[in-house]
């Protein structure tokens, strides 16, 4: 269940961070799309001959092209830094199990996973504990 919990958690701390970068990204875009139909408008006047429709579609073709790209870059970000925090963590767990003996199978590495997350629930309620005394 634990488990499950975690990766529920891991897609939605994607999914919050690709709409504030996609948002982000849009709103720049279409700025700058904007603007740049405004120039074209105002300087070229074989653009001015375009319809609305056309304007518009270029402004949103640059309004979705922030979308995706500042999404996508903050989504491979935020996997990469997880890669290292996991990479990491797997390391120290090789490392302790091979000191205590053991082979640092996968089942031994999620075991001992869970046995460090209890640890440090049990010294967080302790430090609480202890603060609040």
């Amino acid at each position: 269940m634990d488990r499950r919990r975690h990766h529920a958690e891991s897609v939605q701390r994607a999914y919050d961070v690709q709409v504030r970068a996609g948002l982000e990204g849009a709103a720049k875009f279409t700025a700058l799309g904007l603007g740049l139909a405004v120039l074209g408008h105002n300087t070229w006047p074989f653009f001015r001959r375009q319809t609305l429709a056309i304007k518009g579609f270029l402004v949103t073709g640059f309004g979705i092209f922030g979308l995706v790209t500042y999404a996508e870059r903050a989504l491979q970000k935020l996997e990469a830094s997880e890669r290292l925090r996991e990479g990491a963590l797997r390391k120290q767990a090789r490392i302790e199990l091979s000191q205590q003996g053991l082979v640092p199978t996968e089942t031994a590495i999620a075991q001992w996973k869970d046995a460090r997350a209890r640890r440090l629930a049990e010294e967080a309620a302790q430090t609480q504990d202890a603060a609040a005394s």
